[in-house]
């Protein structure tokens, strides 16, 4: 069988993706493989083509259907619809050194590609009530959001206040799960219409950062009694980290997303840059579990949360595209392309 699949020949970004063709071999023992339908991109796949090693498939997110299990295949059945998770090899607990480089797109290949071959303890079920292109989104995004709000020691509890930053898919979906949850959100954004879209989705208050240079503490004033939010969804790192402190709360949880984090540098991972006196509590989120997508889907697949997906829909052939309309931050919401 034959599959088409973009790859990536270089670390010269958008330029260095190639679409070719392969081979698809059968299954092995403990293999399942997935005819995928559809994909969605995150931002990490922009800075992913720009610095890693060839011949990697690319692409973290996608959803298809089963079409042939290897043969003491037990987790799943042909028919069934499922994705891969993020990182192959976390099933349960954080994330650790082990575990890390088995992210998809990365170090192994990911899910721009018609065929694929994975692990069944690498794939999850998908929920119900969603379609391939809904599924495609959850993986990397909203298990990011999920995992800043409920995956630590101190989880979200309805009345409590969450800060998020702009319409990309983590951020929408940390809106929608707080919601969900009871809380209340307070979204920052660029624009007018991106913030009545913000509200369509049941933002309680929006601020424009363009016009409000100093929306940290606008936002503190918004919160209960001014003493300000409970959680932040802290996706700009250095850009962003002094206005979400003046937001938040004395023990506020601060979920530094990992993709988008950096130290003011700016050249490497976030680590210890918060140098003043710490009064929050800071968590780096490097996605979630395995335990915890399935977690996440049940809820989605009960509340029929829908995620929220650009209006630009791209084909497989049109992936170029579709990675220079993300990095020109043209989106709402999560960027999908339709494989099937």
């Amino acid at each position: 069988m034959r599959s088409q699949q973009w790859i990536l020949r270089g670390t010269n970004g958008v330029e260095s993706l190639f679409l070719e063709e392969v081979e698809i071999p059968d299954p092995g023992d403990y293999e399942i493989q997935i005819k995928l339908h559809a994909a969605s991109l995150n931002f990490r796949d922009l800075k992913v083509a720009r610095a890693t090693r060839d011949g990697v498939v690319q692409g973290s997110d996608g959803a298809g259907e089963v079409v042939q299990v290897g043969p003491k295949v037990t987790r799943f059945t042909i028919g069934q619809r499922v994705s891969p998770i993020f990182h192959g090899t976390h099933f349960y607990g954080t994330l650790s050194a082990k575990n890390a480089p088995s992210q998809l797109g990365t170090f192994h290949d990911g899910a721009l590609r018609q065929y694929a071959i994975f692990n069944e303890q690498a794939c999850v079920a998908i929920p119900d009530n969603l379609s391939h292109r809904e599924a495609a989104t959850l993986p990397c995004a909203a298990l990011t959001a999920w995992n800043a709000l409920y995956g630590g020691s101190r989880t979200l509890k309805p009345g409590e206040i969450v800060l998020t930053q702009g319409t990309g898919g983590v951020s929408i979906f940390a809106l929608q799960f707080a919601k969900l949850g009871g809380a209340q959100v307070i979204a920052t954004t660029s624009s007018a219409d991106k913030a009545e879209r913000l509200t369509q989705l049941g933002a309680d208050h929006v601020i424009n950062y363009k016009e409000d240079a100093a929306w940290g503490q606008t936002a503190r004033s918004l919160s209960h009694d001014g003493q300000g939010v409970d959680f932040v969804v802290e996706i700009g790192g250095s850009d962003t980290l002094r206005q979400s402190k003046l937001a938040a709360a004395i023990g506020a949880q601060l979920a530094i997303v990992g993709a988008r984090a950096r130290h003011p540098g700016g050249s490497g991972p976030q680590s210890n840059f918060i140098h003043d006196e710490e009064t929050t509590d800071r968590r780096r989120i490097m996605v979630g579990s395995r335990q915890m997508q399935e977690e996440m889907n049940r809820l989605i697949q009960v509340s029929k949360l829908k995620p929220v997906i650009d209006e630009k829909v791209f084909s497989l052939a049109e992936v170029k595209e579709a990675y220079r309309y993300l990095e020109d931050a043209k989106h709402f919401g999560k960027v999908v392309v339709d494989i099937v």
